[in-house]
């Protein structure tokens, strides 16, 4: 929170339900931060394998969560492991969310290392306005990468906002990776 507070930028944490409820202080800590809080299901499955009300549990499960927590009602729906399909998106968008999917994925899960996620992000072919990056905040190197990956995103012109700045809101297609485009 520190780093992001030095870059003057906020970001998006989308949380489970479990790491919620092990991490409330944390949550508390990025509302109050003036991050967006959004939804990536009560227990990370895998929401294609779920049925139409096993993925409406899933969904309200975390937004009640976070509610309960913060009174903020959440929009936005990130699936676990990027894995949605049209069913997926039907059940989030009927319970007020825009599904949201990355084009630049940090790896930063696998553990290579910092300058590997420094690399990997700045380098990314498809780096550019309104990419939208994955990074965890579990992961291993992420934190002792952020700040010099801040820098190298602000030196290369870019400005950090929070999915919910970057997103349309109506009058919108998605392509099959997950990305918006204005009608």
């Amino acid at each position: 929170m520190a780093i992001l507070e030095k870059h003057n930028c906020k970001a998006t944490f989308f949380v489970t339900g479990d790491w919620a409820t092990r991490y409330p202080e944390a949550i508390q800590l990025i509302h109050k931060s003036g991050h967006d809080l959004g939804n990536h299901g009560a227990n990370h499955k895998h929401m294609t394998n779920l049925s139409a009300k096993e993925k409406q549990e899933e969904i309200e499960g975390c937004h009640q969560l976070i509610k309960s927590m913060t009174g903020v009602d959440m929009d936005l729906f990130r699936a676990p492991y990027g894995d949605y399909n049209e069913s997926v998106i039907m059940v989030a968008n009927a319970k007020g969310y825009y599904t949201i999917q990355w084009d630049v994925d940090s790896l930063d899960w696998k553990d290579y290392g910092v300058d590997d996620i420094i690399s990997r992000v700045s380098n990314h072919k498809n780096l550019g306005n309104g990419s939208i990056i994955l990074l965890h905040n579990g992961s291993k190197y992420t934190c002792d990468a952020l700040d010099s990956l801040l820098t190298e995103l602000e030196n290369k012109g870019y400005s950090i906002v929070p999915v919910s700045e970057l997103i349309y809101r109506e009058s919108y297609t998605l392509d099959h990776t997950g990305r918006q485009f204005k009608q």
